[in-house]
């Protein structure tokens, strides 16, 4: 039987994650269909077509899906969902929205957040922040999983996949979208960049991280923090790397003022390469750091946008 993904997009642009959802799923070996669920989604349904492995795609339309409310998307997934062997999604906001939902209407066991594909109903998934890796097995008909992003590289955009058209399922009406406020940066999304600087508790204060801003916008890298910044005010909450935050994975992390807290380090600790800057040599972030630096940040880096 084939398998199903569910897009995450904005109605206008495919995110990156679901290309590394579609890696995920190439690992089960089946054919893979991928749902568009938006409105005017169409431009979503043509990049989503060109990523290699797609088999098919299909394109939800309706005013309904504009804004990935979990019960409409949920409904229309439970719809097609017999004619499938496994219903995936990245372990973003919305997969973590809809997803649960589907698997409760299903009567089934949610699979989350798995790192790796032993089997087609085998899959491992950290837990303990990371510290242990769980080996799960389901025997239910259909599997419904999400995807870390981080664990699977992104499929490559080679591919020219057909795109066919599904009707919209009725509207279970349980919830309606009231606003959206949107942080708005220059720099790229925490996710999805190449280079992310963070800083922690030992920034000490919210206006000290300009400091690492003025760094991030020369390397154009993603700025994000720990929770303790992000407790203590120093940062809003979309910054926040970590275990019950973002879990970013990119070619350099650089930890600034972060004693390096279990639950931090779930969040990073797939890094290419770990650089950390702490003055307290005794910090648990050295542990995993390819790089370290024991300093006085507030010498450390105004050296440091010297250097870049």
């Amino acid at each position: 039987m084939p398998i199903l993904i569910l897009a995450d997009h904005d109605n206008a642009t495919l995110k990156p994650a679901t290309a590394h959802a579609v890696s995920a799923a190439a690992k089960l070996g089946s054919d893979i269909h991928l749902l568009v669920a938006g409105r005017n989604a169409a431009p979503v349904a043509e990049q989503a077509a060109k990523l290699a492995g797609v088999a098919k795609v299909l394109l939800a339309d309706d005013a309904a899906y504009e804004h990935a409310l979990a019960e409409p998307v949920a409904a229309l997934l439970v719809s097609i969902a017999s004619g499938y062997s496994h219903v995936l999604a990245a372990a973003t906001s919305v997969g973590k929205n809809v997803l649960p939902r589907v698997a409760a209407l299903l009567d089934v066991a949610m699979i989350s957040d798995i790192t790796a594909v032993v089997s087609a109903d085998t899959f491992e998934r950290p837990i303990y922040a990371g510290n242990a890796i769980a080996t799960v097995q389901s025997s239910d008909p259909v599997k419904v999983v999400t995807v870390r992003t981080t664990a699977f590289e992104a499929a490559a955009a080679a591919n020219s996949a057909p795109v066919e058209s599904v009707a919209a399922v009725a509207d279970p009406a349980l919830s309606s979208f009231v606003s959206a406020e949107l942080s708005k940066s220059e720099r790229p999304e925490l996710t999805a960049a190449r280079i992310v600087i963070s800083g922690g508790r030992g920034m000490q204060s919210g206006d000290n991280f300009h400091l690492l801003e003025v760094i991030a916008d020369k390397l154009g890298a993603a700025v994000g923090a720990s929770r303790a910044a992000v407790d203590a005010g120093f940062v809003p909450n979309d910054y926040q790397v970590g275990q019950t935050g973002k879990i970013v994975a990119p070619e350099l992390y650089v930890a600034v003022g972060i004693s390096g807290a279990i639950q931090h380090l779930a969040g990073m600790k797939d890094s290419k390469v770990i650089v950390a800057i702490n003055k307290d040599e005794e910090a648990p972030i050295f542990q995993v750091a390819d790089y370290g630096l024991v300093a006085d940040l507030f010498k450390a880096l105004p050296e440091l946008q010297q250097a870049v």
